[in-house]
């Protein structure tokens, strides 16, 4: 039943939107994302900001995008704000010079483009970031000008706000009946769920499947094999 569901959705897709870190690639490790998270600490440290909150220091934040959307939050349109997100970028960057693929998944991507697919990124990273890892993997014709991501003067309309997805459904000239959105994270999926978009989970581990799973999404792969299999008629 489940490989008849996705069967359903992937031949009735025209326009994709993917999702970067994750569905593409892994662009941070753990040891390389705590490296991130440790540098904006200090990077903010060196200009007096301690405590992002009372009672919430920057060690108690996840991640590198917390730690931004934070910041982004309680210091809007301030050149702070464009520096940090500026330095992050620089280190997406280089990540993404050496980011893993995910398995399969460019061919999941040549297959969809080669076989009338229109495709897009919709992502939280920098779209340098991206534009730097699908030139790297040959993917930037599959692409071409339709990698959105974050801006440091619009952090509050990161995922889960749509507003990327409406840019890409805007670039594409999608019609919605055959879109979908692939996503490893909640705030993806909020994002489609927000423009009543179909949507497609891409989760590594049990954890990350179930929290989907969760949150609503009927769909969650662990490998983009049986997509391959389907794009090639299989």
């Amino acid at each position: 039943m489940i490989r008849e569901n996705l069967r359903a959705r992937i031949t009735s897709t025209r326009y994709v939107l993917f999702g970067f870190d994750g569905p593409l690639c892994r662009l941070f490790g753990p040891s390389a994302e705590r490296a991130a998270s440790d540098g904006m600490r200090t990077f903010l440290e060196e200009r007096g900001i301690t405590a992002l909150a009372p009672d919430a220091d920057l060690g108690g934040l996840a991640g590198p995008l917390d730690i931004l959307r934070t910041v982004g939050t309680l210091h809007p349109d301030s050149d702070l704000v464009a520096d940090l997100e500026e330095w992050l970028t620089r280190q997406e960057q280089r990540a993404a010079a050496g980011a893993w693929p995910t398995m399969y998944v460019d061919g999941v991507v040549r297959t969809w483009a080669a076989t009338g697919g229109r495709l897009a990124v919709t992502t939280n990273h920098s779209p340098r970031a991206v534009r730097e890892y699908v030139t790297g993997r040959g993917l930037d014709e599959c692409f071409g000008p339709h990698i959105h991501g974050r801006a440091a003067a619009d952090l509050q309309l990161l995922k889960p706000h749509p507003h990327m997805l409406e840019q890409a459904l805007t670039g594409l000239g999608a019609d919605r009946a055959t879109t979908l959105v692939i996503g490893d994270s909640v705030p993806d999926l909020r994002a489609a769920q927000e423009v009543g978009l179909p949507f497609l989970g891409y989760a590594t581990n049990d954890a990350a499947v179930d929290e989907l799973a969760s949150a609503g999404a009927d769909l969650v792969l662990n490998t983009w094999e049986p997509v391959l299999d389907i794009l090639w008629g299989r």
